[in-house]
This record gives structure tokens, C-alpha cells and sequence, in this order.
């Protein structure tokens, strides 16, 4: 039997027989810690607080220890939009920007394009270019939606690196047209600390591209004929 339980009892037993020989009494006085002893602080001591949801009242060992949860990070998208005019007719354009494995070709940050054989509507990408003092490194897999001819590609991400984008054309005479390209992506954990700097980093670069595009659309050009 604890102390503690023997404290009761004696307390308990004074209670209800207040008349009572003078050697229980001494037996009593004895069995009572005194307030000074390390076995009377002892019991003063708070007990560390734990959780026992009834599955076994008996068993002290029986605990629930809470962890703190994840909290949800709402993780930033941007958005970017370029455009220029290019000499050659918009039909050449569109069909050039449509060839998705050549893109490595002119846009500087991606690496590889690879379209599915059995489902052509589906392409793998990677991107690799050094950044904010690291060498980035990234891919997706992406669904080209329905197009327009002549007026618009369109695509979005469907694991991978979460993005999305479009490509219009406009036309500008016989021999020349509009391109604007616009490209929506998550901003990575990694580089959320820049993200500031992040988007007119990017804005710049797709910039580059296009007009390495201008160029090579004329290429393309003549590479069709």
C-alpha cells in the first residue's frame, strides 16, 4: 500500500472512532510522514499530466502522447506574359510552337521534351538551369488541351512541377504575326524565399525565349518548305 493510501486511512479511521486507545494512537502518529521529510515533498510533487482514454484504467502506462499537426502551407502561383511580333506568317508560327519536342531547342531553361508514343497529347518535361546561387532541377508531366488552330496552344501540368500556360497568335498581315506567351506555376518550396525575385527572373528569361523563337521560326520556316 502507498503512503498516500495510508494517510487516508488513518485520517478516515480518526473521523469516525475519535475514541481511541492511546497505543493505537502512537501506531498512527508513527505511520504519518512528517512535513518536513523528503517523503512528505514528495507527495506535494505534481503529477506529469497524461491522457488514458478508459482502455485500461489499471495500467498506468496506458498514455496518449499528442503531437502538434502539420500546419497546411498555401503555396504561391505567379504569372508571366510575353510577347512579341515575329516575321513570319502566323501558320508557321503556330506550327512551330506546336512542335513541342524542338522547344529545348530555343527556350533556354528547358532541357528535354518528350512526347508519348500511345498518348500523344501527353509530354514529359525537365528543366535545368542554375539560379539564385543553385542548380535547379525540375519536371512534370503535361496534357496539351484542345488547340485552335492558328490561334491557340494551351496546357497544364498534371504531376510534376504544378504549371499551366498558353501560347495565342495574332495575326499581323500576310507575313507576320503576334505571339503571347503566358505560363502560371507554383512557386517551389525551394525557391520561396526568392519569390520575389522570382517572377521577373523568370519574365526575363521567357522574354529570351521568344525571341530565340522569332529565329528559329524562320529557320523552321525554311527547313518546312
Amino acid at each position: 500500500m502507498s503512503s498516500s493510501a495510508a494517510v487516508f486511512s488513518v485520517t478516515t479511521s480518526s473521523a469516525v472512532q475519535p475514541r481511541t486507545t492511546r497505543q493505537h494512537l502512537i501506531t498512527s502518529r508513527l505511520s504519518l510522514p512528517s512535513p518536513s521529510s523528503s517523503q512528505f515533498i514528495r507527495q506535494q510533487r505534481p503529477i506529469p499530466r497524461s491522457i488514458n482514454h478508459g482502455r485500461n484504467r489499471n495500467n498506468s502506462n496506458t498514455t496518449t502522447t499528442f503531437k502538434p499537426r502539420r500546419s497546411t502551407v498555401l503555396m504561391e502561383w505567379q504569372d508571366c506574359t510575353v510577347k512579341m511580333e515575329i516575321d513570319v506568317p502566323i501558320s508557321v508560327a503556330y506550327n512551330c510552337y506546336l512542335d513541342r519536342e524542338a522547344i529545348p531547342r530555343w527556350m533556354p531553361f528547358i532541357s528535354t521534351v518528350k512526347v508519348l508514343e500511345d498518348k500523344p497529347e501527353l509530354s514529359r518535361w525537365s528543366l535545368k538551369y542554375k539560379a539564385f546561387g543553385r542548380d535547379l532541377e525540375f519536371s512534370w508531366l503535361a496534357r496539351n488541351m484542345q488547340p485552335i488552330p492558328n490561334q491557340k496552344i494551351h496546357w497544364r501540368s498534371l504531376e510534376g512541377l504544378p504549371n499551366r500556360g498558353a501560347v495565342r497568335f495574332f495575326p499581323k498581315g500576310s507575313s507576320s504575326c503576334l505571339v503571347e506567351l503566358t505560363v502560371s506555376y507554383e512557386v517551389p518550396q525551394l525557391l520561396s524565399p526568392v519569390a520575389s525575385a522570382l517572377q521577373p527572373f523568370l519574365q526575363n528569361l521567357l522574354g529570351r525565349g521568344l525571341a530565340r523563337f522569332a529565329n528559329f521560326a524562320k529557320t523552321y520556316q525554311t527547313d518546312a518548305a
